[in-house]
């Protein structure tokens, strides 16, 4: 009876320790994501002369490390480490810089160690590496652009709030499998629909389509989902790409003349995207002049400056007869991005309108 007595008290302690040991992990914090932030220059890594510089400033003067040790709050979100992938004004960007980013993000959400992925960047072409990015990389992990419409050396700089947004975002489960994002000005944005459509306030980056979702004091709220395929649904992979064709683009307006779109055919472009006015419309004296180009093996993609809607095949223009391909909804600068991509792959004009559709 002895022996039974001392059993039930050791039994009973047990099972006191097993249920504080319970509790006290129901009450600890989650552990914390791990989230690399690259680097590669941009607006959100400026600085102006006086804080009243909002828009008179240079780029790409800030590095990666400062940037993170300025905002010590995104401790609280992430375990963050950065790398500095490069430092260029995204207006100077090349395709080498595509290549390289893309191939160091791809390997990146290859470890187990690494979460999610955020991208700081200019604003001039953010949408299009994020359009690149979402088209090229094979991973379900969050990869967040982010960048600032003023330097962080201004009044009301909006920088390190949209980089704490990004971090926050790389580090959710809930934004897995979503594709490429931008965060910026609260909004959770589409890489894929994005576009800057103003240059000088915080609220320059919408989508015709909508936001996917805001992210308010760290916490995410999805309202809906990208559908064109992406990042693991995607044909494309970063890993077998090597060089990107030139593609080029000309811009449609009143009083046009051909000798842009006569100069670049001779060049040794692979495609030309033509960015016209409308539904995408083509001035009758240099129809000619795209047809010659396609005959001489160039793609003709034709697209809309214009903001919203999308081009319509077959209207305006006889695309099925010239062998064009139409954009979509896409503007001419990512038009071209697909059409870099898609050429890596085929230069059937059936094959790359499939891609103009699903992509």
């Amino acid at each position: 009876m002895y022996i039974s007595s001392r059993f039930r008290a050791f039994a009973a302690g047990a099972a006191l320790l097993a249920a504080t040991a319970i509790a006290q992990a129901q009450l600890a914090p989650p552990a914390l994501s791990n989230v690399v932030i690259l680097a590669t220059g941009g607006t959100i890594a400026g600085a102006g002369a006086s804080a009243v510089n909002s828009a008179t400033y240079a780029a790409a003067k800030v590095g990666m490390e400062k940037l993170i040790a300025g905002l010590p709050e995104l401790s609280k979100v992430a375990n963050v480490r950065g790398e500095q992938v490069f430092q260029v004004a995204s207006e100077s960007l090349t395709n080498d810089n595509l290549l390289t980013l893309a191939k160091r993000v791809s390997a990146l959400a290859k470890q187990p160690d690494v979460d999610g992925i955020v991208i700081t960047h200019g604003t001039d072409t953010v949408e299009e590496t994020a359009y690149f990015l979402t088209l090229t990389v094979h991973t379900n992990k969050p990869i967040v652009m982010v960048a600032s419409m003023r330097p962080g050396t201004a009044l009301s700089a909006d920088g390190a709030l949209n980089l704490y947004d990004a971090v926050s975002v790389a580090g959710s489960k809930d934004a897995m499998g979503k594709g490429v994002l931008l965060t910026m000005n609260d909004s959770i944005e589409s890489g894929r629909d994005v576009s800057k459509n103003t240059n000088i306030k915080p609220s320059a980056f919408t989508s015709q389509w909508g936001s996917l979702g805001m992210v308010v004091e760290g916490r995410n709220y999805w309202f809906r989902a990208p559908v064109k395929r992406h990042t693991m649904n995607s044909e494309f992979d970063i890993d077998t790409i090597t060089a990107l064709p030139n593609v080029e683009i000309a811009m449609g307006y009143e009083g046009v003349t051909s000798t842009a779109i006569d100069a670049l055919g001779k060049s040794g472009i692979k495609a030309l995207v033509h960015g016209g006015p409308g539904n995408g419309s083509v001035a009758d004296r240099i129809v000619p002049s795209l047809q010659k180009v396609r005959t001489d093996g160039v793609v003709v993609i034709r697209s809309s400056r214009v903001p919203d809607g999308f081009v319509i095949r077959n209207a305006e223009q006889p695309d099925d007869k010239y062998d064009w391909v139409v954009a979509h909804d896409l503007r001419p600068q990512k038009a071209r991005i697909l059409a870099m991509v898609a050429l890596t792959k085929t230069s059937d004009t059936k094959e790359l309108q499939r891609i103009f559709w699903e992509y």
